[in-house]
């Protein structure tokens, strides 16, 4: 192994302190002193840098970003309106937050109510992508069991989940729950699914679901005018110029938080700050452009080392889950701007410390270095006297040892990794988190090149699962009680080059009780149930 492999990226204190960057402003601080990058290694990138805030600095005053769709992005725009390109959009943001704060109280109040005048005491709220992993993330980031409302989150199509969700509930339960569906199209399949699931449950449990319901949606879509038409309790916007992963600031984030007891005013507050601070021209006095060239440099430009996201606060346990979607649903891209093969990305995983410690830091330490650590700290621990587990050392005592022994570990083996404290995990600073690696991804999408706002990979997945549905009404169409062996059957649905697929699909609906399968796989014989 080459001597720059095992070099120990462990710093003196000279290069401790010109690596350590204080925010007070955010309470905030960001060290890149064990990241292996020497400021020197920044310099180069200063005028790319430069460029890319110029770039952002565009599409917050209104240029079209995803081109796909002839779309703006002004996720920017929501926790600070007046920078919106029309007084019109400035408006529309400031009436959603003020309806939001006022529909939240009038549901704590019991000003609205149940069909029954029952007060709300549980909401499920049913989406998917970034309308679920960021309300997810707030909720039990800033939850508890104080809160007015116990949030629950459906965000698959899978039947078991409902039927689990449904099992908590119970009809005495289900009498004071209030559904809240939030899809921009209203057609999104997984979102669609749990909406009529809860539908059909509530109505064979003698309630009325519109009594029940409220939408997040974009205006004129089908769930917009479903909500309309059946007198659900409210709706709110979900605009187009937002996308799912950056929609934590929208109505998508502010009602299940403001529903759950969040300061949605200091949630929003918190990202503006964030937004002020990562505007800053100068990238050697901006953390999201200093992230951003950490990882252009610890990646060489190409993504080629793993972020793995370790938050040492059980709060947090869900960041690096909503980082996975807002870092590479953003980054991975198989085009640049100008056309050309790039397959661009960074891989993101990772869970909270200390778990961590008994579970993969052994390779991190260890194995392959194809990777580098994202540490984040808090520094309050727990409000008030702290319980004592030996003479002069507290839980979090521990908590921060291991941190801090991680932290050495990997620096001494030469792994790279970066550390984030935030002062206390608040609406504030929260959010401003969230802002921080936002504008992150944003300009490092800039160093490389591609546009970080269009997903053709997610629209591809969809077509293609459309397309497996088209296939399953095939073959269940052509089914009867003969037997079917599996390559007859697939050349009459004309889908011979997919015996696989005709293969899985069976297999699901065999599952399912439809049909029933006999046979080892290359002697396959299909037939539908006699129920059918």
């Amino acid at each position: 192994m080459s001597q720059t492999a095992t070099r120990s990226l462990l710093p003196n204190w000279s290069e401790f302190c010109q690596q350590f960057h204080e925010y007070p402003e955010v309470g905030f601080r960001l060290d890149l002193s064990t990241s292996g990058i020497p400021p020197e290694k920044m310099h180069p990138l200063k005028a790319d840098l430069e460029k890319a805030l110029q770039a952002m600095a565009k599409l917050e005053k209104g240029a079209v970003a995803n081109k796909d769709e002839d779309r703006m992005v002004g996720h920017y725009w929501l926790r600070d309106s007046k920078r919106a390109p029309s007084a019109e959009l400035t408006d529309a943001i400031d009436r959603t937050v003020e309806r939001v704060k006022q529909f939240a109280s009038d549901v704590h109040t019991g000003r609205i109510t149940t069909p029954q005048g029952l007060r709300f005491d549980t909401v499920i709220s049913v989406g998917i992508g970034g309308s679920a992993l960021g309300p997810q993330l707030v909720n039990r980031a800033l939850g508890g069991a104080s809160q007015p409302l116990e949030i629950l989150f459906l965000d698959n199509t899978d039947p078991q989940g409902v039927d689990d969700l449904l099992d908590i509930l119970g009809p005495e339960r289900m009498a004071t729950t209030m559904i809240l569906v939030t899809s921009k199209s209203g057609g999104t399949p997984e979102t669609l699914n749990g909406m009529l699931e809860m539908e059909n449950a509530f109505l064979e449990a003698g309630f009325h679901f519109p009594g029940h319901a409220v939408a997040i949606t974009g205006v004129g879509s089908k769930l917009y005018k479903k909500c309309e038409e059946e007198g659900w309790i409210d709706s709110f916007p979900m605009e187009d110029w937002v996308g799912g992963r950056t929609s934590v600031t929208s109505a998508v984030g502010l009602v299940p938080a403001a529903l759950g007891g969040v300061d949605v005013d200091q949630f929003l507050h918190g990202a503006r700050v964030m937004d002020e601070l990562t505007r800053r021209s100068d990238p050697e006095s901006n953390p999201a452009a200093l992230l951003a060239a950490a990882w252009y440099i610890i990646g060489d430009g190409e993504g080629k080392k793993d972020m793995v996201v370790l938050p040492y606060k059980d709060r947090l346990e869900l960041f690096s889950r909503y980082l996975q979607q807002l870092v590479m649903e953003s980054l991975g891209k198989a085009e640049d701007r100008e056309g050309n093969r790039v397959e661009q990305g960074i891989a993101v995983y990772g869970n909270k410390g200390s778990t961590d410690q008994h579970a993969y830091v052994q390779q991190l330490r260890d194995g392959l270095r194809n990777f580098f650590v994202t540490f984040i700290t808090v520094d309050q621990v727990r409000p008030g006297s702290g319980f004592e587990v030996e003479d002069g050392v507290r839980t979090g005592d521990y908590l921060n040892a291991f941190f801090l022994g991680t932290r050495s570990a990997l620096a001494e083996e030469g792994r790279p990794s970066l550390s984030i404290a935030l002062e206390r995990v608040s609406p504030f600073h929260l959010a401003a988190l969230i802002a921080l690696f936002e504008r992150a991804v944003g300009l490092y999408a800039e160093l490389i090149n591609i546009n970080a706002y269009h997903q053709p990979g997610v629209e591809a997945g969809k077509k293609a699962a459309g397309s497996s549905l088209n296939l399953q009404r095939k073959i269940l169409a052509t089914l009867d009680t003969e037997e079917w062996e599996l390559p007859e059957l697939a050349r009459k649905i004309e889908a011979e080059d997919q015996l696989d697929l005709v293969y899985y699909l069976c297999r699901h609906l065999a599952g399912t009780g439809r049909v029933r399968m006999t046979g080892r796989i290359d002697k396959v014989k299909v037939r539908a149930m006699h129920t059918i």
